[in-house]
Order: structure tokens, then sequence, then C-alpha cells
């Protein structure tokens, strides 16, 4: 059976309205940092300091998410880019490790695109490997700078495992488990832990958690197995 997605008055109003309000505090108390970093990325990079990128939004809107540029633009002598990792400095390293990168989401925040906590904003590409249907559930809400993906292992997780604690975070949306997504974040941050992407995270068998809501076994091209199950 399914189960109806959380629309209590926290999530309906209360949220929003502290979201709000934090996003605004934290960029009034961390303007000053984030002037510093933006001058620093914009010597260290010799170009823009920020990455701005096309994510998918609530109800699958498309929005344009901030970030801080972890890599420079380099390029080899045919004038294409380099690899990641030859274009990623000691500066961009650190920012991803410590999540630095993500503090200019809070004008994402601010200005409604994002929440502070909510499934993370993938790509077009990375939901398009889903069912229709799964996208639509997931991105019910706004998305989040952090959420409970991110304190359950992060990029260790599978993209199916974290749609399935997506699901899960949306039927038990309350103030408390909020809370508990914020300092479980802060943890993991000042740990240092699942950074960097996991082996076969598109792998739809191997190591998942057993999903309680059946539409998220739908991977584009695993109708067959499903079938066969």
């Amino acid at each position: 059976m399914d189960i109806p997605l959380q629309r209590g008055i926290y999530a309906c109003w209360f949220k929003r309205h502290i979201d709000i309000a934090a996003s605004l505090i934290g960029l009034i108390v961390l303007s000053p940092f984030l002037l510093f970093m933006t001058l620093l990325l914009l010597f260290c990079n010799r170009g823009t300091p920020f990455f701005i990128q096309e994510r998918v939004g609530r109800d699958m809107r498309p929005f344009k998410i901030i970030k801080f540029k972890t890599m420079n633009d380099k390029k080899d002598a045919s004038g294409n880019l380099l690899p990641d990792a030859e274009r990623t400095g000691p500066l961009g390293r650190f920012l991803r490790a410590t999540s630095i990168d993500e503090l200019p989401e809070l004008v994402n925040v601010f200005i409604g695109d994002m929440s502070l906590i909510g499934p993370r904003p993938w790509i077009p590409e990375q939901m398009a490997r889903f069912e229709p249907l799964v996208q639509e559930k997931r991105m019910a809400l706004r998305p989040g700078i952090t959420g409970r993906a991110q304190v359950q292992g992060r990029n260790n997780l599978t993209f199916r495992q974290r749609v399935c604690l997506d699901l899960e975070y949306q039927r038990n949306l309350t103030f408390y488990q909020d809370l508990k997504i914020l300092f479980g974040t802060f943890a993991k941050v000042l740990k240092r832990e699942g950074i960097d992407q996991c082996p076969g995270a598109f792998d739809q068998t191997s190591g998942t958690i057993p999903p309680k809501d059946p539409e998220t076994r739908g991977l584009r091209g695993n109708q067959t197995r499903r079938r066969n199950e």
C-alpha cells in the first residue's frame, strides 16, 4: 500500500519560514567569510569564483544552483578542459571536504529554490534515470542543502538508496527529524565522511536499501527484472 507523503503544518508553513529566517541570518553572519572566499577563489581560479548549474527543483521545475567553484578552467594544448582531478587544487579539495562550497546555496534557500533540508537537487541527466513517478515523488518538496541521505552515507550511497531515504524523509517530515539531520550533517562534515562518489552509484542491485515504496524500484531499464522478481 502506498503511504502518502507528509503534509502537516510544519511541512506546509513553518519549514519555509524557518528557511527564510535561517538563510538570511546565515548570509548576514557569514558575509565577511563569503566575501573573503569569493575574492580568494577569484584569484586562485583566475576566473569566476562561482559554479552555477541547472538542477531539478520542487515539482520538477529547473533552477540554477550556486556554489563556490572548486575547479579551475585550465585547458590542454588543444583547448580542451583538463581532467577534473588536474583542475582541482588544494583549496578546491578543502572546500569539498568541508562542504564550504555549498554555502552560497543559502541564496537559493532565501529566494525559495531550495530548503535547508530536503532531497539533494540533481542534474536532469541523473533524474532521468528514474521512472517519472519516482521523480515527481522525490521532488515533491524543495531540494535541500543537506538531507537524510547526506547523514546516512552521503556519496557512499547508490542513487537508488538516496531515493529511498528521500521518500522516507518526506513520509516522516517533522521539525525534530530536521534537527537530527542538521546536527548529523555537522558531524559528517567534521569527520569528512562520504566525500567521494561510490563506485557504481547507479547500480540497481548490490548493497541497496530495500525500498518500502515499490515505485522506488523503478530505475529506467529495470522493468524486466522487476517483472521476474
